[in-house]
């Protein structure tokens, strides 16, 4: 039989892993937001260096062959549908990663805590 002694420096040691189990536990994220508003800037990003270098293409062909807003136009309007297609892929990764995120948490897992 255990003594009293001994049972108390058990409960001690249980009560000292039980704190070490939670300092050691995953936090929920804090940085969820941030990470949401990155990718925003992303899709922001990406749509104006498609209309920068459509401008900066169009502008160039514009001096050089001496028609001013000919192809700066032309090239805009190419930059812009790019930057949105660019940004709905983008959207579609984001869609993707967070549909992945539930499938995985709700698959069981194989062998961990079966039978112990």
């Amino acid at each position: 039989m255990t003594s009293p002694d001994q049972r108390q420096q058990m409960e001690q040691l249980e009560a000292k892993l039980a704190a070490a189990k939670q300092r050691g536990a995953p936090k929920p994220r804090a940085d969820e937001h941030y990470s949401q508003a990155n990718m925003a800037w992303r899709m922001v990003i990406e749509l104006v260096a498609g209309l920068g270098i459509g401008f900066g293409i169009g502008y160039g062909l514009d001096v050089l062959f001496g028609t001013l807003p000919i192809f700066m136009v032309l090239f805009v309007m190419l930059g812009l549908a790019a930057g949105v297609k660019t940004m709905l892929r983008t959207a579609e990764e984001i869609q993707g990663k967070q549909q992945a995120e539930p499938a995985e948490q709700d698959t069981p897992h194989s062998g961990k805590d079966e039978g112990a």
